[in-house]
C-alpha cells in the first residue's frame, strides 16, 4: 500500500531514450516529402515541447514555414508514424528497479508533451501499461508544460497532497517551479543548460540513487501524506 506522496515524472529522456525513435519517425515524414534527414542530435535538441513545437522546429530548420497549413498537415501524417514508432525506445538503465522500489510508498504519475496515443504505445510496448496511477499527456489539457495545470492534473489524478516531479530538461524544470513542486533533475536526459541553472532540489546521474534520493526530498522537502 502506498503511503507517501507522489512521484510523478517525465517521460522522454527522463525515464526513456526516445530520441531514436522520435528521430526515424521526423525523417519519414520529412523523407515523403523529398526532404533530406535532419541528424539525430539536431532532432533532440527540438524535444520537449510537445509534437507540434516539435514538427515546427523540423520544418523550419529546411527553410520552411513552422505554421499554417503545412505544419498541419506535417502533424496529421506525423501522429500515426510516431505512436508505431517504438523498437527504438528503452529505458534508462536501473529505471525498471527504481519504479519498483517507489512504487511501494508512493503513487507513481506520468506528465508528458509526448500525445497520449504515443506514450500509450510506448507503455505497452515497455509493458509499462499498469505502471502509473495517472498520466497526463500533451493533449490531455489545453495547456502544456511548462503551464503547471498538466503537472497538477497528474498529481490530483494520482491522489492529491504532496508531491514531486521527476524530468530531464528546462521545460520540466520550469513546470515544476510554476506548479510549486520540488524538482528531482535527471542529468542524462536532453538538457541544453547547465543543472546550476535549472536549480533543481536534486540531481542525479544514476536510477539506481533515486529511492534514497527521494526518501531525503520528501523528509525536507514535503509534509506527511495522510494516512
Amino acid at each position: 500500500m502506498t503511503t507517501g506522496g507522489a512521484i510523478v515524472f517525465d517521460l522522454d529522456g527522463t525515464l526513456v531514450d526516445s530520441a531514436p525513435d522520435i528521430h526515424a519517425a521526423v525523417n519519414e515524414v520529412l523523407a515523403e516529402d523529398r526532404l533530406p534527414p535532419l541528424p539525430l542530435d539536431q532532432v533532440k535538441s527540438f524535444i520537449g515541447n510537445g509534437m507540434r513545437v516539435l514538427l515546427a522546429k523540423s520544418l523550419a530548420a529546411h527553410g520552411l514555414p513552422a505554421e499554417g497549413d503545412g505544419l498541419d498537415r506535417a502533424i496529421d501524417r506525423f501522429a500515426p508514424v510516431y505512436s508505431a514508432s517504438v523498437t527504438r525506445t528503452l529505458p534508462y538503465p536501473g529505471v525498471p528497479e527504481a519504479l519498483d522500489i517507489l512504487a511501494v510508498r508512493h503513487p507513481l504519475a506520468l506528465c508528458t508533451n509526448k500525445p497520449m496515443a504515443a506514450t500509450r504505445s510506448l507503455l505497452a510496448h515497455l509493458g509499462w501499461g499498469a505502471r502509473f496511477a495517472a498520466i497526463v499527456a500533451g493533449d490531455s489539457l489545453p495547456a502544456r508544460k511548462p503551464d503547471p495545470a498538466p503537472l497538477s492534473q497528474a498529481v490530483a489524478r494520482a491522489g492529491g497532497g504532496p508531491a514531486l516531479y521527476v524530468g530531464d530538461s528546462e521545460v520540466d524544470a520550469e513546470t515544476a517551479r510554476a506548479a510549486g513542486l520540488p524538482f528531482l533533475l535527471f542529468e542524462g536526459g536532453y538538457r541544453h543548460r547547465s543543472v546550476a541553472d535549472l536549480a533543481p532540489a536534486a540531481s542525479f546521474t544514476r536510477f539506481a540513487a533515486l529511492p534514497d534520493l527521494v526518501a531525503d526530498i520528501c523528509a525536507r522537502h514535503l509534509p506527511p501524506a495522510e494516512g
